[in-house]
Parts: structure tokens; C-alpha cells; sequence
């Protein structure tokens, strides 16, 4: 009875619903009716920072781009300025460069005798990347805001001026080591040395408290004076 019942319930339904919708299966659309509209999908606008990707660029581009980068951090060293450039866009490439280039031309000094006292390439090298990592824990445990990185590369790129200094002090030994080579080339290494000092100081001043700025560069002030100190004892090997 029920399923009788069910059955006359679902046939009045169709029925009802065939007569309201009869007439729609005649309507058409006449081809004399002209289709007027633009169909568009809007396109959000790209910005071109975000399509580069140094994946896709040639590796001469990069290397290209990393030199210039590298040179303009040398130009914001021998001019120091008030600039977050060097803290912002911080890399360890210059420092690298420089670092080798300062322990190759200290390697095969002799200060004392042909077998004392000469400075290796792995001493140079420790001394400049340890000292430098010395200064960035000091500065870092004084309250300094500098990152750690940031530190490593202001304190690489301030040796830029020493590193000047090695390659003149190498061109006035040429001519000889007498006195007044030995003063040439001390006032050349006091001018880098205060250069560097200077330099690194303006990068890092901003970064400690105010009343730890002494404590912060006074270490800065004996590790670039070390770097000074062997390029000034250096004479080369007979």
C-alpha cells in the first residue's frame, strides 16, 4: 500500500513538472541574432623581481654581477660612509679574495732567518679568519645587533687597505731594504692600518650599545694592528 501510495506521489510530481517545462525544449537561438560580448580573463601583472631567478641567467652574468657587487663593497671601504649597504647585501666572497691575497704575498717572508719566523699561507690565513670570528663574538656578547655573517664580512672587507699596503711595501722592497724603505713602508702601514681601523669602526659603531663602543673596538683595533705589524716585519727570502 505504501509502495502504491509512493508511486502516484512520484507520477503526479512528473507530470506537474513536464507541463511547467514543455516549452523549453522549442526555444533556440536564431542565427540572425548577432553574439556580442568579450570574453577576458584577467591577468594579474607580474613584477619583474619576481620572474628573474639566477637559475635561469648565464653563469658569465653571475660571476659578472658578483664582481660588481664585490667592487662597489671596495668602493664603500676606502670611502667609509654611513651606509647599510655593506651590512644589508653581506657576502663572504671579498673577504675570501682578500685573504688570499694577503697570505700568498706574506708566504715566503723571512723575518729572522731563512727558516724562523716565516709566515705561511695556513698561518695568515687562520689568524685573519680566527680573529675575525673572535671580534664578532665579542661583539655579539656586548649586545651588538650586527649579525653574525654581517660582522665577518665588514671585518674582511676593512682589510682591503692592508692589503693595498702588502702590494706597495712588496714594490719599495724591489728597490731595497734600507732605511728609508723601512720608512716608506711604515708610513704606508700606519695609514692603512688607521684606514681600516676607521673603516670598520664607522660600519660597526651603530650596531653596539653606546657604552660599549670602546670594548668592541679595541679588539678591532689589535687585530688589524697584528695584520700590520706582519706586513711591516716582512722581507723576502734570499
Amino acid at each position: 500500500m505504501v509502495v502504491s501510495q509512493l508511486e502516484r506521489t512520484f507520477t503526479t510530481l512528473n507530470s506537474f513538472f513536464m507541463s511547467q517545462f514543455a516549452g523549453l525544449s522549442d526555444i533556440s537561438i536564431s542565427e540572425d541574432i548577432p553574439v556580442e560580448g568579450d570574453i577576458s580573463v584577467p591577468v594579474s601583472s607580474h613584477n619583474a623581481d619576481n620572474d628573474f631567478s639566477t637559475l635561469d641567467e648565464p653563469v658569465k652574468d653571475t660571476i659578472l654581477r658578483d664582481l660588481r657587487a664585490v667592487g662597489q663593497k671596495f668602493v664603500h671601504v676606502m670611502y667609509p660612509k654611513k651606509s647599510s649597504a655593506l651590512l644589508r647585501d653581506w657576502d663572504l666572497w671579498g673577504p675570501l679574495i682578500l685573504c688570499v691575497t694577503l697570505a700568498l704575498m706574506l708566504q715566503g717572508g723571512s723575518v729572522d732567518s731563512e727558516e724562523e719566523g716565516r709566515p705561511q699561507f695556513a698561518e695568515v690565513f687562520v689568524i685573519i679568519w680566527f680573529g675575525s670570528v673572535i671580534i664578532t663574538l665579542n661583539s655579539k656578547l656586548l649586545g651588538g645587533t650586527i649579525s653574525f655573517f654581517q660582522s665577518l664580512c665588514v671585518l674582511g672587507y676593512c682589510i682591503l687597505p692592508l692589503t693595498v699596503a702588502m702590494i706597495v711595501c712588496r714594490i719599495v722592497l724591489v728597490g731595497g731594504s734600507g732605511l728609508v724603505s723601512f720608512v716608506v713602508r711604515l708610513i704606508v702601514v700606519t695609514a692603512s692600518f688607521s684606514w681600516s681601523t676607521f673603516a670598520s669602526t664607522a660600519f660597526l659603531a651603530d650596531s653596539q650599545p653606546p657604552n660599549r663602543k670602546a670594548l668592541v673596538v679595541y679588539p678591532v683595533f689589535l687585530f688589524y694592528f697584528v695584520i700590520g705589524w706582519m706586513i711591516l716585519t716582512f722581507s723576502p727570502s734570499q
